[in-house]
């Protein structure tokens, strides 16, 4: 029994990496893709100038402030530390749905300017803007989803310094997300 489920361990170790990272270059692919077509958009002219809000300052921080965590997390599983996992892999995911708050925050603040996604005071400019952090969010509610079944696993002491492979992938995903938004931030904050 015991060799059964090493094998099945050691083929899901050979497929999950590689998917995730092709998971990964198709997100890239996706958002270079939608960059570039606000770039193409902007250059035709009417384009709405606006502030960003401090929201997305402040989910930055956030965002940036998790992936500290996530590598809390795989640092104490490498230790044995169930005590410093559960603290960690919890704050991480508080600060994923923080995340989520601020972006629906400053969502708010934007339609309190008039910067909508469609309607009558619509705007490319605004349009872009929707489709870039919604679609990020998108994804990060699959990381949120992978974080959960972390922490879920880290509650029952099922990850240990022999059994780090999930919280790797998540922790692969997690900070790809990052990296994503940072790139999105100033992306959406110097190319107007």
């Amino acid at each position: 029994m015991e060799t059964v489920l090493s094998e099945e361990r050691i083929i899901r170790e050979k497929v999950g990496k590689p998917l995730i990272w092709v998971a990964m270059v198709s997100m890239v692919m996706v958002f270079a893709g939608l960059t570039s077509a606000y770039v193409v958009r902007m250059e035709k002219g009417d384009w709405l100038q606006f502030d960003l809000p401090q929201l997305f300052y402040v989910s930055t921080a956030v965002i940036i402030l998790s992936s500290v965590t996530m590598n809390w997390v795989l640092s104490s599983a490498k230790k044995n530390d169930f005590k410093n996992m559960k603290i960690a892999s919890s704050i991480t995911l508080l600060l994923g749905f923080a995340f989520i708050v601020c972006q629906f925050k400053a969502w708010g603040v934007l339609v309190e300017q008039k910067v909508v996604f469609a309607g009558s005071y619509s705007n490319a400019a605004g349009s872009f803007l929707y489709i870039l952090t919604g679609l990020h969010l998108v994804h990060l509610v699959g990381g949120i989803l992978a974080l959960s079944v972390v922490w879920i696993k880290t509650l029952g002491k099922r990850y240990d310094s022999e059994n780090l492979y999930g919280i790797k992938l998540c922790a692969i995903f997690w900070h790809f997300l990052d990296a994503l938004w940072i790139y999105l931030f100033l992306f959406l904050l110097y190319v107007r």
